[in-house]
Formats: C-alpha cells, sequence, structure tokens
C-alpha cells in the first residue's frame, strides 16, 4: 500500500533537516575544553517528533545534501566526506532518527521516561556506527594503527557526556513539544509514521 506524504509533512520533514544542519553550526563552549554542537539533539528531536520513517528521511535528506556538496557538515561537505572518519556518525544519525522514532511509536508508556530511552537508544546507535566506523577509518584507510579503546576514550571528556545530557533535553523538549506538533501536522500519537 503506498502512503503518500502530505504537504504538512514534507514542510516538517524540510524543517528538522534544516535544524539537523544548523545544529552542525551552534557550537556550546565547554570552559577549558572545546565545543560540542546541537545536531545530536535535533536529530533525536526529528525521531521523536516527526516518527520513525519521516525522521529518518529528514536526516537522510540531511546528510545527502552534505554529500553532494552543500557546506552543511560541521566541516564543510561533498562526497569525499566519506572518508573522514567522523562520517560514521553522521551516517549513523539516519539509522538514529529511525529507531528513536521507532522505540517512541511502539513503547506503550507515556512521558518523559518514554523519550528518555528513546534518546538512550538513539545514543547506543549513534556511538555503535560512529566508533566502529572511525576504528575501521583510522585502521585501515588512514593505516594509523588504533585501538579501539582509544578511539573509544576520544570521546571523553567532551563528546559523550554532551551527548548524554542531550538525551535528557530533548526528552523533556519532546514531552512538550510533541504532542502539539503531532496535532499540527496531523498525526496521531498512536499512527505515528
Amino acid at each position: 500500500m503506498e502512503t503518500k506524504l502530505t504537504v504538512k509533512e514534507i514542510v516538517c520533514g524540510g524543517m528538522f533537516t534544516a535544524l539537523v544542519a544548523a545544529g552542525a553550526f551552534i557550537q556550546v563552549p565547554v570552559p577549558g575544553m572545546d565545543y560540542f554542537t546541537l545536531q545530536f539533539l535535533f536529530v533525536l528531536l526529528a525521531g521523536m517528533i516527526l516518527g520513525s520513517k519521516m525522521g529518518a528521511v529528514s536526516v537522510g535528506v540531511y546528510v545527502l545534501l552534505g554529500l553532494c556538496g552543500l557546506p552543511i557538515f560541521a566541516a564543510g561537505g561533498g562526497i569525499s566526506y566519506i572518508f573522514r572518519p567522523s562520517f560514521g556518525y553522521l551516517a549513523g544519525f539516519i539509522l538514529t532518527a529511525f529507531v528513536v522514532g521507532l522505540m517512541v511509536e511502539k513503547f506503550p508508556q507515556k512521558g518523559y521516561g518514554k523519550y528518555l530511552m528513546a534518546a538512550f537508544g538513539g545514543f547506543v546507535v549513534t556511538y555503535a556506527i560512529g566508533l566502529t566506523y572511525k576504528y575501521l577509518m583510522l585502521n585501515f584507510y588512514v593505516g594509523e594503527k588504533t585501538a579501539f579503546a582509544m578511539v573509544l576514550a576520544d570521546c571523553f571528556p567532551l563528546d559523550m557526556p554532551g551527548d548524554i545530557v542531550l538525551c535528557f533535553l530533548s526528552a523533556g523538549l519532546a514531552v512538550r513539544v510533541a504532542p502539539a506538533f503531532r496535532s499540527i501536522i496531523g498525526i496521531s500519537a498512536g499512527r505515528q509514521q
């Protein structure tokens, strides 16, 4: 059975594509360290609000636009970006949005806990794909022999802890925003696509 997207769904999907792109450039400074971006926050919210399919499509369009050459990734854009060790995180964002949306759709409970569990599910997916890709690229493409433990350690003290904070923040935002957003685009909580 073929499902056609409504104009509202297309506009909302485009809005989240733009939010993920903007999130790559919203840099939160951390004193004594570097900064982290809000990109992961918008990926989580895309899944939570748009649902598994539209969330993944929205984030997938973002990745595709960046690979086509639009400078919307944190360090530019273009097809050569796939050779960067950090590209695995971007590729993982697509599956993350899908998994987060699916968890929100399938979990029977309501409220903050539901969104928080989905956010941490997305966290696991993002880092499983991102770390594995980075390890493989460093060891087999770049030729820089690196233990997986070192790749993991590179995520501290900023990336993983910052993304954990964003998991809590996304759950809090979704509790307040998702129901209103779904009513605007005409998706009931039970029929989230």
